[in-house]
């Protein structure tokens, strides 16, 4: 008798442990600092600092995002970019989403781009009317210049090819790059470019884009030392992008992990991620 009690204590604490576990793994919050210094950078937004957030898919952190809030406004960020999939498809709930872009643009100015989950929805139009309310600005297929003094820097937002009808993906996007920047008479700018995919990198680099944010691969789920991220959409087992920073050509991309979860609920040794980049001048 005493041996079975001992055999279901070690099972209840072996669940309890699991449980607080994978808690631990959904809910913690890590900040990822990069620097991306280059010469098109002006001297004006020399240490300009750039706070990414992506995929929240309506999760909250605490009241009001509380917990997430606070470690945005520690990285007293000059703007915020949130790069797609700020509700989940499956489990449509605004107000998570809205209730974190209330409290982030009293931060800094928010930029916003859709992911594939708000064209899944149906509901786009209403959650774009929500956010522009809000005072987030919502980029579709446009280019916004930023100035600090005289000098500025190019941002391009561009859609998320999961409502492109009778093309492939790629040449949708490459069709939505191409209208952003269609009217821009200045190549010479530092310039910016919010996409959600990040599969699609080899194409950013051709338009020779100086720094793209990206997200929608979850950090690849489930990462591993040697192996990194294991699964994610539209790049199957074993993907290329999941997280950090990739470099072709003049181009950097950053894959943001991402903050909530979709059709699998779980994160393993992939922490949910506030990504902060500073800009670096040089000469």
């Amino acid at each position: 008798m005493l041996r079975k009690k001992k055999w279901i204590a070690i099972l209840v604490g072996s669940v309890i442990l699991m449980a607080l576990f994978l808690y631990s793994q959904n809910n913690i919050l890590v900040t990822s600092e990069h620097s991306i210094q280059s010469k098109k950078v002006p001297a004006a937004f020399d240490g300009y600092t750039i706070v990414q957030l992506s995929d929240l898919h309506s999760k909250s952190f605490g009241d009001r995002q509380s917990r997430l809030v606070e470690k945005v406004e520690k990285a007293k960020p000059d703007l915020i970019v949130f790069t797609g999939d700020v509700i989940d498809s499956r489990r449509y709930n605004e107000e998570p989403s809205l209730i974190l872009m209330e409290e982030l643009v009293k931060i800094a100015p928010v930029y916003y781009v859709t992911g594939n989950h708000e064209w899944h929805s149906g509901k786009f139009a209403q959650l774009e009317t929500a956010l522009t309310d809000i005072g987030v600005h919502v980029m579709r297929n446009t280019v916004e210049l930023l100035t600090n003094g005289n000098e500025s820097i190019q941002l391009i937002g561009i859609d998320d090819p999961a409502n492109a009808e009778g093309q492939s993906e790629r040449d949708a996007v490459e069709k939505r790059i191409q209208e952003a920047i269609s009217n821009q008479k200045n190549d010479d700018h530092f310039q910016i470019l919010l996409s959600h995919r990040p599969e699609l990198f080899t194409l950013y680099s051709e338009y020779g884009i100086d720094l793209v944010f990206s997200g929608h691969a979850h950090g690849g789920q489930f990462r591993f030392p040697f192996i990194g991220g294991l699964i994610a959409p539209h790049q199957g087992l074993l993907p290329e992008y999941t997280a950090g920073v990739y470099e072709a050509e003049q181009t950097k991309m950053i894959v943001n992990r991402g903050l909530g979860n979709s059709l699998f609920p779980f994160r393993l040794f992939n922490l949910p991620e506030i990504v902060v980049v500073k800009l670096g001048s040089v000469e």
